[in-house]
Order: structure tokens, then C-alpha cells, then sequence
């Protein structure tokens, strides 16, 4: 699911710098480099932010097939693999990325029905209608007598479609300074993985009691929230005079 994911992003993401009189071969040579760097970046970011599950065990580090990709570590090494490419070939990186920083939600909404496929990561016992049923042999044994939870990949899923719709509004509106739509996505996506977070019962490392991703998402609304916030004010001021 995360391969269709990035394979449906890099077309989207072809088309969009098409339309902004880019070339679409610049968008391949681009992502032939970041997204195996996002897989690293990913896989890297898990067993930092769960390295107690790895002792004992270090040579399992690489063993991606077992599962274990962190989200964020992902988007920030693919990103900046992705931006040092785009100057290496002298390719405007502002404008680059703000045609690609839209289909980075979609990759991540069709990569989280994995989650699906293998009964993890959902979230606290519930009994809506959209709830999720869990086989008895994934289930958490604080929750062994539960059996429908809340489908996080779900909400996380339909959030980032809502997400890169807002974006690419955004964009063609150019409501921001180009390459600041960054910001809008750093924010966007802490916010939604915040509330989702806050639902997860998957086993998670801690920092002051609380999951390392709520940190990580907080730290996420508080810098996108800085990145728009200057490029709006520089938009506003470019407009007024």
C-alpha cells in the first residue's frame, strides 16, 4: 500500500509541475533519490523512537518486511533529499515544492490502508457504526475481551485527502509565498496526527508519559504554524505595495 501510495503521489505530482511548465522526467529524477532516503529516513525514525523492542535484536534493524516505518522520519529525510536534488539540477526548489507537497498526503492516505490489511495500529475500544473489528490474536491483551476499536487509518486517511484538497486549493489560489505551502502541510498533518495519536493503544516509547508522536506532532503545528505565518505576512505585504 505504501508503494501504490508513492506511485499514485509521483503521477500527481508529474501532472502538477506539468501545469506549472516543469517537466515531469525532473519529478522522476527527483524521487528515484527521495523516496528510497524517505524509506531510510522512515525505518530509522521507528527504531529510534522504539529502540527498546530492538535489544537483543539489532540485527533485525534492516528487517523493514516485519513491519516497524515511522511517518515522520520519512517525510523529513525524503523532503530534504528531494530539495538538495532539485538544486543540484538547478531546478527552482520553492516552486518544486510546492507542485509535490500536495501529493505527499494522498501517499500517505492510501500507504495507511495497510494498517487495515493487518489489523494494527487501530485505536481505543469503541461501538459506532464505523467501527473496526479485530481478530482476537491482534488485539492488545489489556483489550483481549473487546472486539471493534477505532479505525485510525481511517480518520487518518480521509483527514489527508481532506488535507492535500486543501493544499492544492491553496496553491492555485497562491495564498502563500511560494515554497511556504510547507507549512501548511507541517501543520495540517500534526494536527490530524495529533487527535489520531491521541486514540492509538499500540505500544509506544514515552517521554513524560506521553507518546513520542503527540510530542512530535506538537513540535509539527508549532513550526508549520511559524512557516505559514511568515509566508503570509510576506504575501500580504508583496500585495500592498
Amino acid at each position: 500500500m505504501i508503494a501504490l501510495g508513492v506511485l499514485v503521489a509521483i503521477w500527481w505530482c508529474q501532472k502538477r509541475w506539468e501545469n506549472k511548465g516543469g517537466k515531469a522526467e525532473e519529478i522522476s529524477e527527483i524521487m528515484i533519490w527521495a523516496v528510497p532516503f524517505g524509506l531510510i529516513g522512515a525505518r530509522l525514525y521507528h527504531v529510534i523512537t522504539d529502540w527498546r523492542s530492538f535489544r537483543g535484536r539489532w540485527e533485525d534493524v534492516p528487517a523493514i518486511w516485519q513491519g516497524g516505518l515511522g511517518i515522520p522520519g520519512g517525510l523529513i529525510l525524503g523532503v530534504i533529499v528531494g530539495v538538495g536534488i532539485a538544486k543540484k539540477k538547478g531546478i527552482n526548489t520553492a516552486k518544486i515544492l510546492d507542485a509535490v507537497i500536495p501529493s505527499i498526503p494522498i501517499a500517505q492516505a492510501i500507504g495507511r490502508w495497510g494498517n487495515w490489511f493487518n489489523q494494527e495500529l487501530f485505536g481505543k475500544p469503541t461501538e459506532l457504526p464505523w467501527a473496526l473489528e479485530i481478530d482476537v490474536q491482534h488485539r492488545p491483551k489489556n483489550f483481549i475481551t473487546e472486539s471493534t476499536f477505532h479505525p485510525t487509518f481511517l480518520y487518518e486517511a480521509v483527514w489527508n485527502v481532506l488535507l492535500a484538497f486543501l493544499l492544492a486549493r491553496c496553491d492555485r489560489a497562491r495564498l502563500l509565498k511560494p515554497g511556504r505551502l510547507i507549512g501548511l502541510w507541517i501543520l495540517g498533518y500534526g494536527l490530524g496526527r495529533l487527535w489520531v495519536e491521541s486514540l492509538r493503544i499500540d505500544n509506544a516509547s514515552l517521554i513524560f508519559g506521553v507518546r513520542v508522536n503527540i510530542w512530535m506532532s506538537l513540535v509539527a503545528v508549532v513550526s508549520g504554524l511559524l512557516i505559514v505565518a511568515s509566508g503570509r505576512e510576506r504575501s500580504v505585504d508583496s500585495m500592498n505595495s
